[in-house]
């Protein structure tokens, strides 16, 4: 992959990782920059880059390719697009097999650019939708009329639940978002999902359901119920009832592709994220689940994120030996778990 240019600051290459047998040292590393044992003086630069995390020319070992005995578990970063320094985190940890799927909005002024960062991905990380209503503008001149910028979460929900949504906005903006995407990527998303779970909410879900039925290859949709582990508390019935339920119900109906569980879900408090991730592993089905984590790196200079500090223990985390130790502990490897 060659050197890319990401708002304005010099990046150092992310090698892909070479698949090998579980824990074995080879597998999952990055090897150093070409033309140089550490790599060259111009990628000291990743100094000045806006994201944290361990240098990407460190060797890491992949969290991907296992013995089939082993549950499977498929661990999504959301959040991509949203800004240079999340975008930047989350494909390294792609690139060395500790997530291997990537859900991306597409209505950020960072998309276009951070994009090209997708690019050549390894074939077992999958691309999808992160659809957005509830941050920054719309990007269809449509909704745009009724909402110059897009609500907070409790309005939206409140608007969904009394039908009072705009729907044929709505769909104008699912369809500028997906164009965006499929522009950007050049093919159509392996899977759709949303930005604070509005995907599952009423008439939202519909739009998105009745649009799935007619893209080939179909997509896959996130199921959001039912919500495991201990750590999802009050958050847990919230998703549930405030559409989980019903998605996961038409996604039955409907016989669209879907995760048959959901893990990861936290208040964004806790700081002792590994314990949190042992709890998750441990709660993994037979059948596989899909989790959700938020990693990233320091965003932009007067960019505001209120769950960065949780996104820089998440990084952190998911970037260590630690990570693939507790895999290895649970039983539990990355993987495909659309049903």
């Amino acid at each position: 992959m060659k050197r890319q240019d990401l708002a304005g600051v010099a990046l150092p290459v992310l090698h892909t990782p070479v698949a090998g047998a579980w824990g074995s040292a080879p597998a999952g590393a990055l090897p150093p920059t070409a033309g140089s044992e550490r790599g060259s003086d111009r990628d000291s630069a990743v100094a000045t880059a806006p994201a944290a995390g361990p240098d990407p020319t460190t060797p890491y070992r992949s969290a991907v390719a296992a013995p089939a005995s082993r549950r499977l578990l498929m661990l999504c970063a959301d959040d991509f697009g949203l800004d240079s320094g999340i975008s930047i985190a989350i494909a390294r940890l792609a690139r060395a097999g500790r997530v291997n799927a990537i859900s991306c909005i597409t209505t950020g002024a960072a998309w276009a650019a951070d994009a090209e960062w997708l690019q050549d991905m390894p074939a077992s990380v999958s691309l999808g939708l992160h659809f957005n209503l509830t941050h920054g503008r719309p990007l269809s001149r449509r909704l745009a009329r009724a909402w110059p910028r897009l609500p907070r979460l409790a309005r939206l929900t409140t608007q969904a639940h009394l039908g009072l949504l705009p729907r044929a906005a709505v769909l104008a903006e699912f369809h500028a978002q997906f164009g965006a995407f499929v522009k950007a990527i050049d093919r159509p998303p392996h899977f759709i999902d949303g930005h604070q779970h509005v995907h599952h909410l009423p008439v939202v879900r519909d739009i998105i359901l009745d649009a799935v039925e007619h893209i080939q290859p179909m997509p896959a949709l996130r199921s959001t119920a039912p919500v495991l582990g201990s750590s999802a508390g009050v958050k847990r019935r919230l998703i549930e009832r405030a559409g989980g339920q019903g998605l996961a119900q038409e996604l039955r109906r409907r016989v669209i592709p879907h995760n048959t569980a959901l893990l990861g879900v936290y208040d964004f408090a806790r700081t002792d994220y590994r314990a949190l991730m042992q709890g998750w592993l441990a709660a993994v089905p037979p059948d596989g689940a899909l989790l959700v984590c938020h990693p990233g790196g320091v965003t932009s200079v007067g960019t505001p994120d209120p769950i960065g500090a949780a996104r820089l223990r998440e990084l952190n985390y998911l970037s260590s030996d630690e990570f693939v130790q507790d895999l290895a502990a649970a039983g539990v490897t990355l993987g495909q778990v659309w049903r």
